[in-house]
């Protein structure tokens, strides 16, 4: 049975929308208030009440929250094209393709690259939530490339560490519209949610600092194939800097690549690849380079620019 929350209205949420201000007051997402809304879940002095209507302090409040989710659960499937780039008694490196999570989480259906470890016979770190145990950093679904994996309880510990505290090198390689200017440099500008969308995010004022280095390593007429050694590691950082810079990666039309473009080189996804990763080893401290090749569909991007 779902559960029911009555309160009165504070005034600190007084004049501001239902979604955002539930969202605020309960901790949901905003697109989960606009849900409850919809299915007249949330009322306000007995009347349903639509997403954008505005609250008034000391108004009567009644909220039917939401179901909660199951509990997620890690099933061994292959995944296909994922690749073992190096595994030992502390971690395992794999080539993540596109369109496989890092882990199970709410509304994924999709592969995960702990669930096709566990289909390769790896014992994974328990560390962690069930669903992310090993976890220590990810991957979007739609970015390909290089992913560590820690297999041992001293490894998570070390590996986790050492992604906060910065010590790793992650050079990602992204195909960019446009030629930026200078073609080396540093963006520095933090970044947040998005305030119309949960699932994008923008440069703000409020957000977290986020640092993207970047070099051109070859430039076309249409794009340039930049190098980038990400400081702080946000959700879509290279993907908002370069967007915020109006040179979104190639293909990346969530925010705001030009789908002609895109079309012309074969792309479905943006061009973003995970190209290495640089860590001292957890058992010995030996420092260790990881690298992933472009695949098929980056590689017939690149060769349509250099035949144009």
């Amino acid at each position: 049975m779902r559960e029911t929350r009555s309160m009165p209205v504070p005034d600190g949420l007084d004049e501001m929308r239902v979604d955002a201000g539930l969202a605020r007051l309960l901790g949901l997402s905003r697109t989960v208030v606009a849900a409850l809304t919809e299915e007249g879940a949330v009322l306000i002095d007995g009347a349903p009440a639509g997403k954008s209507d505005r609250l008034a302090a000391g108004s009567w409040l009644e909220v039917q929250l939401p179901e909660p989710p199951r509990p997620l659960t890690v099933e061994p499937e292959p995944v296909e094209g994922m690749d073992i780039l190096y595994a030992d008694d502390d971690i395992v490196a794999v080539d993540k393709p596109v369109g496989v999570a890092a882990h199970a989480s709410v509304g994924w259906t999709g592969p995960t690259v702990v669930g096709g470890l566990a289909a390769a016979g790896f014992r994974i770190s328990t560390s962690g939530a069930h669903e992310r145990q090993g976890i220590v950093h990810r991957l979007d679904v739609g970015t390909s490339g290089v992913m560590v994996v820690a297999t041992s309880e001293r490894a998570y510990t070390v590996l986790k560490r050492a992604f906060k505290e910065r010590t790793i090198d992650k050079r990602y390689h992204a195909l960019v519209q446009g030629h930026p200017d200078p073609s080396s440099g540093t963006i520095d500008a933090p970044i947040g949610r998005h305030r119309s969308s949960d699932w994008k995010f923008t440069v703000a004022s409020d957000g977290k600092p986020s640092v993207t280095h970047y070099d051109t390593i070859e430039a076309f007429q249409a794009a340039s194939l930049l190098d980038i050694h990400l400081e702080t590691g946000r959700t879509h950082q290279i993907r908002v800097h370069f967007s915020a810079l109006r040179h979104p990666c190639c293909g990346d039309l969530t925010y705001g690549a030009d789908p002609r473009l895109a079309e012309r080189l074969g792309l479905e996804r943006q061009w973003l690849h995970a190209r290495m990763l640089g860590f001292a080893h957890p058992a010995d401290g030996r420092w260790i380079e990881i690298t992933s090749e472009y695949p098929k569909d980056l590689e017939h991007a690149l060769a349509v620019l250099r035949d144009a």
